[in-house]
């Protein structure tokens, strides 16, 4: 997994503002007279909610003008209060001005994946993981896994190189589902294999393998494979989890519930800059 530092955080906002910025960069603040003023301004959450990517954030501004000073009033991860202080800017207008939307953009979509997750994290049992997938915006999973990480969510695998995960696809495309778990065993990378029935459950069992995951079953269908999984694997389920399922879900007992709606239907969350 790409590992979130300054280097990583600086060559992802850098990218962003090259976006909005090229060719000719920001044509309309150029017209200001006082561009090149020190002036102070202020980023408020215009929401409940928990705070991430406040580092992307500060590098936009950074990177457009080294003057900046940037002074977090809330830190990635803690939950914030609307009309609460996000964040204190002190730079030249023309800063400020300039990198305004690409910070908030990121902050925004960080903050959006932290606080929807933090939403699921609380509806389930304590010792029900609530984690995301690889339905990911491109170039943009480890900010995306990162939000998740702040919102109390756990990180599935980052990438196809990571783990072994047997699909149904994959199935589908296997002349035997055992033989091809018993090759994935010798990887000695993590397995886990995508159950959609309990007549393939039991294809399985005492194959020594880490974790079973249930697509899209009814938590009937569910308490009966996890009865005959008797703690024997690491157990997860998959498919159309939302708020108001999610409860149910974890109350069967299961392990981890993988939701791609935290990082792919995330709502962004809402804040301001208001100059001082």
């Amino acid at each position: 997994m790409q590992k979130l530092n300054q280097s990583y955080i600086k060559s992802v906002v850098k990218k962003a503002l090259e976006e909005d910025l090229r060719p000719r960069g920001d044509v309309t603040t150029k017209l200001i007279i006082s561009k090149d003023k020190i002036i102070k301004a202020k980023i408020l959450a215009r929401q409940d909610g928990v705070i991430a990517g406040l580092d992307f954030c500060k590098a936009a501004f950074k990177l457009i003008g080294r003057e900046t000073v940037f002074i977090k009033k809330a830190s990635d991860g803690k939950k914030i209060k609307k009309n609460k202080v996000i964040a204190e800017i002190k730079a030249k207008i023309k800063t400020i001005l300039t990198a305004e939307r690409t910070a908030l953009n990121f902050l925004n979509h960080a903050s959006g994946i932290a606080t929807i997750t933090n939403q699921f994290v609380k509806k389930v049992d304590k010792r029900t993981k609530i984690c995301c997938t690889r339905k990911t915006t491109p170039n943009l999973r480890t900010l995306e896994k990162y939000g998740v990480k702040k919102g109390g969510g756990h990180n599935h695998r980052y990438n196809l190189s990571d783990e072994i995960l047997i699909k149904d696809n994959h199935i589908r495309t296997s002349n035997n589902l055992r033989d091809l778990i018993k090759k994935a065993i010798k990887t000695k990378k993590i397995v886990t294999v995508e159950i959609e029935n309990i007549n393939q459950l039991k294809q399985v069992m005492g194959l020594k393998f880490k974790r079973i995951l249930f697509d899209n079953m009814n938590s009937s269908q569910l308490k009966r494979c996890l009865k005959l999984c008797k703690n024997k694997y690491q157990t997860e389920y998959s498919g159309n989890a939302t708020l108001k399922n999610i409860k149910q879900i974890s109350k069967t007992g299961v392990n981890r519930i993988s939701v791609g709606a935290i990082t792919h239907s995330a709502k962004s969350f809402d804040t301001t800059l208001l100059f001082r």
